[in-house]
């Protein structure tokens, strides 16, 4: 069962018009292209994804509305011309929710990304590009291993780890790559000890940041004037990102931000769906730049 995180919170920040036209860059399997599909009539929603196959899920989790909704593949950094492609110069509203879906991370084993399923080192979200998680352990220096792994995982240990997966090598399989990780950086508390050396590869292998921040840089070229972006961050390097880019959005006076302070799951959230308890949603309103205008709100620094 998929669970969409922060539901009601996005939907009511979206502000959606049942004729308006909505992003949904991050469709997973469909929870919120669904949610924003059913309330609109004579609108639309793109639903986009770089992962094929969970587009292909959510196609057939959101049949109900599929009249409403058409269906893309694409990278953050494909976005503006993905649009153009449809006849769609900008959109009432986007939606981007940044964490990993349950497909990826607990059903789906040849895949790479779990840390409790055998499975090939893969860890690819479009599996049609060359790089693998496999190339990267196996081919990376361990200065650039150690780097990578303290950079996108804040990985503590990411030296005496990268130094075990180097003399480990060749590692082919992701309880393989877990099991070393545990030998040398025994768990301390609820995440197993390998849960930040998988994500800084997915990140590393998928670009995943350089992405975020193209789509962040196009939002005045993707979302009309009067239009709301909501972008929910699952890792403090993600939300960083969103946070700057949208108090650089309002210094420059093209964007109001409706979030003072991170929107978090309520208790109950967090008691029917435990991944939601680490994200957190942002939320903004684009608006025309005047010339000379610095007095954009710059919003909390929380």
């Amino acid at each position: 069962m998929h669970i969409p995180v922060l539901l009601e919170e996005a939907l009511n920040y979206l502000a959606i018009r049942p004729d308006g036209v909505y992003l949904d860059a991050t469709a997973g399997l469909g929870g919120h292209t669904g949610a924003i599909a059913q309330r609109i009539t004579s609108g639309r929603v793109v639903a986009s994804d770089r992962d094929g196959e969970s587009l292909e899920l959510a196609r057939r989790n959101t049949a109900p509305w599929a009249d409403r909704i058409t269906y893309i593949q694409s990278r953050f950094s494909d976005l503006p011309a993905s649009l153009a492609n449809l006849g769609i110069p900008k959109v009432d509203g986007l939606l981007s929710d940044l964490g990993p879906s349950r497909f990826q991370l607990l059903v789906s084993a040849e895949r790479g990304f779990s840390l409790t399923m055998d499975g090939p080192l893969d860890m690819r979200l479009d599996r049609t590009q060359p790089k693998t998680a496999c190339d990267l352990v196996n081919f990376s220096t361990e200065k650039d291993l150690a780097n990578l792994i303290y950079q996108y995982g804040e990985e503590r240990r990411a030296r005496k780890i990268a130094k075990a997966l180097v003399r480990a090598r060749p590692i082919r399989s992701t309880l393989q790559l877990a099991g070393v990780v545990e030998m040398v950086a025994p768990r301390t508390g609820r995440l197993h000890p390998a849960t930040r050396t998988f994500m800084a590869l997915r990140i590393a292998v998928n670009d995943e940041l350089q992405e975020l921040d193209a789509l962040l840089a196009a939002l005045p070229a993707l979302v009309r004037v009067g239009g709301r972006v909501v972008i929910i961050t699952f890792m403090s390097l993600e939300d960083r990102k969103v946070k700057h880019a949208f108090q650089s959005l309002a210094r420059e006076g093209q964007a109001t931000i409706l979030t003072k302070h991170v929107v978090r799951p309520t208790a109950e959230e967090v008691r029917r769906n435990p991944p939601s308890r680490s994200a957190k949603l942002r939320a903004l309103e684009m608006r025309q730049a005047e010339i000379g205008d610095e007095n954009g709100d710059a919003g909390s620094d929380m």
